[in-house]
Parts: structure tokens; C-alpha cells; sequence
């Protein structure tokens, strides 16, 4: 039953009315009116998205180079019947994704404000293409590194920049299918990783690793034609003060049928609103008391995709490799990995209507850390079988991942923070996420080296037993926000409604 929904005193009734009208209308939109009314939406928000498989991609791709034999050899040191890329190497190729992200998502707050989504996007793609130079010719590991910390840097931007799009230009009723599909993209750049790795793994010379890092050029060249007839996003050019620009950008996309003028005057409202609480739009109005909470269920609920064992699946074929699958066998397993996550993620879309983000949230990180723990326990097990299983088990982990915890994420760290400071909150909330990424990173590769610690599947008690705060701190924190316009969700955070309450609450 939907909420009745409260319009504030505005400078004319007439104004009141026109509001309400965007409101009700709002409410009252199905799923398909929505693909109806505002395909150029949806259509635009999935190309501010792109930028995310590039993101995914490298990270995913050099996880699977460490499996690789002409990488090995080229770059690594004899080790037994073979050669093998040390822990400490690894480690330092594989922080330049998260440390991308921090210094990155921090930073592409600023221009997002300054300058609006549409040219930080478009700037960031046009590094990105200069960029994968250097990844490309690289024959050394020292150049290499220089290429992943440059390369995360401007990578890390386009996190924030596709989800805040996203949850700017999509009706209410389609918002969590916006802002999810960034997992969509996440998995989608993981898997042709995999697929890219697995097709020129028995190459014998550069060339192996080569095309992989070539093909990034592929996504610049995609993106590239729509630079300069994407629209900025009308709740920027809103706060800006350019209220024509903002109703052309809504027209752009939205049809005929839509009451353009109604929109823009719920978005001025909604920012009315905001202003009036006090809620600034810097790094440190983020953290104060009207936003704090909000801020906090954003960081928690995306800090926790790592906690949960979200980066072991970047290291899943070198896993595989080490747990004693062969190199085919391994690759094969991590497109199979990827493949299941692409369908799932679809799945979440119609969960999330069906039952809302807290339930499915919770559920799903339930799920993870019991999958967790049976991999641990199984890794004592010292059989074939058992091998065989713990593959499974990590199968079914990231299939439950990306129906629950993954896309669930961008959705909840979208509608909880407050439009003002929305693109600084993902920032943040990004930030953090990867500073614990950075944390596992460091870890992992000295967790389940063979010439270090050698845990393989005994992982799975480690990140298990990280789950299980998280899961508690998800059942007192995260509300329950569907359905719910970003007026109405301001209002309910000022009036610091609890947790539980969200989803029942009448305003």
C-alpha cells in the first residue's frame, strides 16, 4: 500500500499542485509505463554505465594474468616444474585498481559539481584511451605498475559518476534497475575478462597478454559517438540554477506524454527542501548530523561487498589453478563463474521489486556466509571430490553475490543519500570500499600463494567469519527505501524514523 504522500507549503498553490501531480504520478507509474514513458532514460543511464566494465575489466584481467603461462615466464621467476609472479608483485599490480578508486572517486566528485556528469565522463574516457598505452607495451613489471596506479585513477571515477546518472535521470519505479545495472556492468567487464584470458592463454609470446589489454580500446571506441549528445543530468542543472537547460535535458529523456514542467518542479522542491535542513553539498556536510546516517548506510552496505569475499572472486581462476584444476579446466570454471553472476544480476531486478532492498540484502549476505564457511570446511577435506564441491559451492556464492549483495548495493547507497551531496556520498562510499579492497589486496595474494601461507579453500573461514558483523550491523542499519521519492526519504531521515519502521512508515 503506497505511502500518502506529504507535500510541503510551496510559493503558490498552484505550485503545490504541479508538485503533487509529479509525486502522485511518480507512485502510480508501473515498470512498463516507465520503459514507455522514459526509454532515452534508461537507454542513456545504460551508456553512462559503460565506463564500469572498463573499471571491472582490468582488475579482472590481470587477476587471470597470474594463471597465465606466457605472463609467467615473461614477467615472473622460475618456482618448481614452472614459473610464478610473487606475492609482493601481485600485490603492488593489483592495488592500482583500489587505490584508483579512492584517490579517483574522491576526486571525480569535484568536477561532477563544477563542471556536471556529462563532461567528467566524457574526459575520464578520453585519459582512459591515452592511458592503455602504456599498459600495452609494457614488458616489465615496474612499467606495468605505472600504467594499473595511472589507469585507477581515472577508472575510479567512473563508479561514481554511472550510479549517480543513473539514479538522476530514471523514474522512481525503474531506479533500482538503473543504479543495479553498474553490478550489471561490474560482472559484465569480469567476464570478458575471463573470456578474453581463456581465448589467448596458450599463445606463447606477448601477444597473450597483449590483446587483452588491447581490446579496452574497444569500450573508448563505443562510447566515443555519444559523447556530445548524452544530456547533463537535470537535477545538477537544477542546482545550478539553469532551470531552462534542466527541463530541455528532461524532455531529452522523457516522451511527449510526460508533464516535463511537474518533474523539474518536484527536483527544485526536493532541493528546496534539503537546503532548508541545512544539508550542504561538501565532503564534511556528509558527515554531519543530517546526513550522517545516511552516509553510514552507504559506506556499510558497499564496504561489506568486499568483507564478504567479493575479491577472492578477481583471484577465482588463479584459485581454481592452485586448488588443483588444470589451467583449462580453471579458466573454463572462471567464464562459468562470470556467466552465472550476468544472469543473476538480471534476476535481482525483479526481486528488488518484488521485495524490496532490505529483505533481499540480508538474505542474500546470510546466504554468502554460510557458502563461505562450507568452502573453509571442505578444504579440510582432503579428496577430489571435495575439490570439485568447493568450485561448486564458489559458484553457487557469487550467484547468490549477484542477486542480493552486489547489485542491491548501488541501489541502497543511491536512494539513501541526499541529492545534494549524492555524488560526494558514493565518493565516499566508494572511497572507503576500496581502502578495505586495498586491505585485501594486500592479503590475499600472501593468503593463497602456495609459496606463502597456501590457504587455498580455507579462505572461506576467514571471510566467513568477516561476514557475520557485517550481517548483524546490516540487520540495525539498513531501512528498507522502496518506493519511497527522495522528498519523502529526506523527510524520513530528519524525522530519524528507525530502521525497522522504514518500510511501514506513514508520512
Amino acid at each position: 500500500m503506497e505511502a500518502p504522500v506529504e507535500v510541503r507549503k510551496l510559493s503558490t498553490q498552484e505550485d503545490a499542485e504541479v508538485v503533487r501531480e509529479a509525486i502522485e504520478t511518480e507512485h502510480k507509474l508501473t515498470f512498463m509505463d516507465a520503459v514507455r514513458l522514459y526509454p532515452k532514460a534508461i537507454g542513456w543511464s545504460m551508456y553512462f554505465s559503460l565506463g564500469v566494465i572498463m573499471l571491472s575489466f582490468d582488475p579482472q584481467l590481470l587477476g587471470n594474468l597470474y594463471a597465465m603461462p606466457a605472463f609467467q615466464k615473461d614477467f615472473g621467476y622460475k618456482f618448481e616444474d614452472g614459473y610464478l609472479i610473487s606475492a609482493a608483485w601481485q600485490t603492488g599490480l593489483s592495488m592500482g585498481n583500489p587505490i584508483g578508486q579512492v584517490v579517483g572517486a574522491l576526486f571525480a566528485a569535484y568536477p561532477m559539481e563544477w563542471y556536471g556528469r556529462k563532461r567528467t565522463f566524457n574526459v575520464c574516457v578520453i585519459l582512459v584511451a591515452g592511458l592503455i598505452f602504456i599498459q600495452f607495451f609494457a614488458r616489465s613489471l615496474k612499467v606495468l605498475l605505472v600504467g594499473e596506479l595511472i589507469g585507477g585513477l581515472v577508472l575510479g571515477a567512473f563508479v561514481v559518476i554511472a550510479p549517480a546518472y543513473a539514479s538522476e535521470v530514471t523514474p522512481l519505479t525503474m531506479r533500482s534497475v538503473a543504479t543495479s545495472y553498474v553490478n550489471l556492468c561490474f560482472v559484465t567487464g569480469q567476464l570478458l575478462g575471463n573470456g578474453v584470458t581463456a581465448a589467448t592463454k596458450d599463445l606463447d609470446n606477448h601477444w597473450a597478454y597483449s590483446i587483452p589489454f588491447a581490446l579496452q580500446w574497444f569500450w573508448v571506441l563505443i562510447i566515443l559517438p555519444g559523447m556530445f549528445f548524452a544530456p547533463e543530468s537535470p537535477w545538477w542543472l537544477a542546482r545550478q540554477g539553469r532551470f531552462d537547460d534542466a527541463e530541455r535535458s528532461l524532455r531529452r529523456l522523457s516522451n511527449r506524454k510526460v508533464n516535463v514542467k511537474a518533474v523539474l518542479a518536484q527536483i527544485i522542491e526536493t532541493d528546496k527542501l534539503e537546503t532548508e535542513m541545512e544539508a550542504g553539498s561538501t565532503y564534511l556536510d556528509c558527515f554531519r548530523r543530517i546526513n550522517w546516517r545516511r552516509t553510514e548506510v552507504a559506506i556499510g552496505v558497499y564496504a561489506t561487498q568486499v568483507l564478504c569475499g567479493i575479491y577472492l572472486i578477481n583471484y577465482g581462476t588463479y584459485f581454481f589453478n592452485l586448488a588443483g584444476l588444470n589451467t583449462q579446466q580453471a579458466y573454463n570454471m572462471g567464464i562459468g563463474f562470470m556467466a552465472v553472476g550476468w544472469v543473476s544480476t538480471c534476476l535481482s531486478w525483479w526481486l528488488m521489486a518484488k521485495f524490496g532492498r532490505r529483505p533481499l540484502y540480508n538474505t542474500g549476505l546470510a546466504l554468502l556466509t554460510i557458502i563461505m564457511f562450507l568452502v573453509g570446511i571442505l578444504d579440510v577435506v582432503p579428496t577430489h571430490g571435495a575439490l570439485w564441491a568447493q568450485s561448486a559451492l564458489l559458484l553457487v556464492w557469487n550467484f547468490t553475490f549477484d542477486w542480493s549483495v552486489g547489485p542491491v548495493a548501488y541501489a541502497i547507497f543511491c536512494e539513501v543519500s541526499a541529492t545534494r551531496v549524492r555524488s560526494k556520498t558514493i565518493a565516499v562510499a566508494t572511497a572507503v570500499q576500496a581502502m578495505v579492497g586495498i586491505v585485501m589486496t594486500v592479503a590475499i595474494p600472501y593468503l593463497i600463494n602456495p609459496d606463502e601461507a597456501n590457504l587455498r579453500g580455507k579462505l572461506g573461514f576467514f571471510f566467513g567469519g568477516l561476514s557475520l558483523p557485517c550481517l548483524v550491523w546490516c540487520y540495525f542499519r539498513v531501512p528498507e527505501m522502496k518506493g519511497r521519492t527522495y522528498e519523502e526519504l529526506d523527510i524520513m531521515f530528519e524525522r530519524n524514523v528507525p530502521t525497522r519502521e522504514f518500510g511501514k512508515y506513514k508520512i
